[in-house]
């Protein structure tokens, strides 16, 4: 026996083994991979009920985008660096200012649009949450608890005066929680796939902003939960920002292809706006999840979706 598992320095009586969940060796061992798997379900699913969370809204996007403020203060600092340089250097402070604000000005402040058109529809998508006669708190904001459209998402669900979700997860290069996370919904996994069950199963809506790999990831991980039906609930899929993802996704030429259906291309809509991006979602969750009345009112919370083997009729077609 180790020294470990016999109590030493762990609080257990001398020469009396430590009880299995004391033991913290054993349980950072591959032997209880499993327990640390279930715990990052259990501990979730006990904060969600705690803090009466019925279902959620995930925003998906690049972590790397900044807020307007934060884009223009960090314009000005280029310019002010370009001078000192161009004045060391012998050439005209303006000129340079001019040849790197035009080769770059334009599709920094475009991208950084996203982060305040993700910011207004968060609040305006929990202004009306929070206002809906339930028992429970519905369609609550949730993110991957990081920076950039992530903390865009949480910042608007909080200045909306809502409980906000962040799903962290725990990177080699550290990605900290914002600060606009509601704390008692603040979550940290080790494991990715744990992470997206908690984005997949209580979510009704996703909307995906501009984003790289890890937006891309979480987007075709649930247009495939779609696409197959594989839980037994719709979920409304919003693309938003069209100039951005047909420029990185050609969706007519997977159809093209033949490598999806002509109907898959029904399973995601596009927004510009953020009015026209709440208006969408707000007329499309009334209808699957408001109207008539919802049953999973008379649910546990947090409503987590049912998986099928096999497709059974629509209950509530559009």
């Amino acid at each position: 026996m180790t020294d470990n598992h016999n109590g030493q320095g762990n609080g257990a009586p001398q020469g009396r083994p430590l009880l299995a969940y004391e033991d913290s060796q054993f349980l950072n061992s591959p032997d209880a991979r499993s327990l640390r798997i279930l715990a990052e379900y259990m501990e979730p699913l006990s904060h969600l009920r705690r803090e009466n969370i019925q279902d959620t809204i995930v925003f998906f996007g690049s972590a790397r985008i900044k807020s307007l403020e934060e884009t223009q203060a960090a314009l000005e600092e280029f310019d002010r660096q370009n001078r000192v340089a161009a004045l060391r250097e012998g050439h005209s402070p303006q000129k340079v200012v001019e040849e790197g604000r035009r080769r770059g000005q334009q599709k920094t402040l475009e991208i950084a649009r996203y982060y305040e058109d993700a910011r207004k529809l968060a609040f305006l998508l929990t202004k009306w949450a929070d206002s809906l006669p339930s028992r429970r708190r519905r369609f609550v904001i949730t993110s991957g608890g990081g920076p950039g459209i992530m903390e865009a998402a949480n910042r608007g669900a909080s200045e909306a005066g809502g409980k906000t979700i962040g799903l962290n997860i725990r990177l080699p290069f550290e990605q900290f929680p914002n600060p606009w996370i509601s704390p008692a919904l603040s979550f940290e996994f080790h494991y990715f796939f744990m992470r997206k069950f908690w984005f997949a199963y209580p979510a009704k809506a996703l909307v995906a902003f501009p984003g790289g790999f890890g937006t891309l990831d979480e987007l075709c991980e649930l247009l495939t939960l779609a696409q197959t039906q594989k839980l037994a609930k719709k979920i409304v899929i919003l693309l938003y920002g069209r100039k951005y993802w047909n420029d990185v996704l050609n969706f007519d030429a997977l159809v093209d292809w033949g490598t999806i259906s002509p109907a898959d291309l029904e399973l995601f809509r596009f927004a510009d706006d953020p009015q026209e991006a709440f208006e969408m979602l707000k007329t499309d969750l009334e209808h699957f999840y408001l109207k008539p009345a919802p049953a999973a009112e008379e649910e546990s919370a947090p409503a987590i979706a049912k998986t099928r083997n096999r497709v059974e009729p629509e209950q509530n077609p559009r």
